[in-house]
């Protein structure tokens, strides 16, 4: 055999060879996309973690609407959040958290951190059961109504959004709840009564002591604030040292969000939270 021979079988086999290679490429390819199409691949973002659960929990909050079998504490309300594969639970005393999954239609949440808050006995006893609901409860959600079920014990909770939507910036009087201190949370001081409330392009600013306002510019996130022009009255020392909070915050650009009747301002280390009024 030639050289010129040799060499041409020698290329045709390594293009017949490449070919198979090829189509073998192929058909892995497709394989691995029609499993994703069909149900069987990753969950996805809104999926609970095991992905064969009810679709659509993670990101959300529901508030308890009904309960039975249990009797809930007068003016409490229990609230369960998911977010990527964790839930937060609060049943009216301590916050309990943790990861989660669901196993076809039951909950497994098992070993959740809570905080150690002292409350009435009755809350105490709530938190008790609630804890004992979340793991192993049979759970459905149906557009925003989430239902949880244990033995004779059945929660009813609507979405956030739906149950206690956001409340409007900009015409709402937001009366200050708290003041911001890196992680920190410190009250209003009894009887201290100090608020903002926002309209097109202005501020009218209740400091406890002085009032007063300015100009504001507003987007989705953001508030940016003109100078604050306040009253000079003279006030005790606690109630100046509020309003110098709310002076300080709002001499800088500030983040915002809205949750409900919560408002939350934060400017670095410093920031308010504000509740709307009634």
């Amino acid at each position: 055999m030639g050289t010129a021979e040799r060499g041409h079988r020698l290329w045709a086999m390594r293009t017949r060879t490449a070919v198979i290679v090829l189509a073998v490429t192929a058909i892995v390819v497709l394989g691995a996309c029609s499993s994703g199409a069909g149900g069987g691949g990753t969950p996805g973002p809104s999926d609970p973690p095991n992905g064969n659960g009810p679709q659509g929990l993670d990101g959300r909050t529901f508030l308890s609407t009904q309960v039975a079998g249990q009797d809930l504490v007068p003016g409490s309300t229990i609230r369960i959040s998911f977010l990527d594969g964790h839930i937060s639970v609060n049943a009216g005393c301590n916050s309990m958290s943790g990861a989660y999954s669901v196993d076809g239609d039951t909950l497994r949440a098992g070993q959740l951190a809570t905080t150690e808050m002292g409350c009435d006995p009755p809350l105490m006893a709530q938190d008790t059961w609630v804890a004992a609901l979340l793991d192993g409860a049979t759970i459905a959600l149906d557009g925003d109504t989430l239902t949880l079920t244990r033995g004779d014990t059945t929660v009813t909770l609507l979405d956030r959004e739906i149950a206690d939507p956001d409340r409007e910036l900009l015409g709402t009087r937001w009366v200050l709840d708290g003041i911001i201190s890196g992680d920190a949370v410190s009250s209003v001081p009894a009887g201290v009564a100090a608020a903002l409330t926002f309209t097109a392009g202005t501020v009218q600013v209740e400091g406890g002591c002085n009032q007063g306002g300015g100009a504001v510019q507003i987007t989705g996130t953001t508030l940016t604030f003109g100078p604050i022009g306040l009253t000079k009255k003279a006030c005790p020392p606690g109630v100046m040292a509020v309003e110098q909070a709310i002076v300080n915050v709002l001499g800088e650009p500030v983040a915002y969000t809205i949750e409900a009747d919560l408002l939350t301002l934060r400017s670095g280390n410093a920031g308010l939270m504000l509740r709307a009024a009634p």
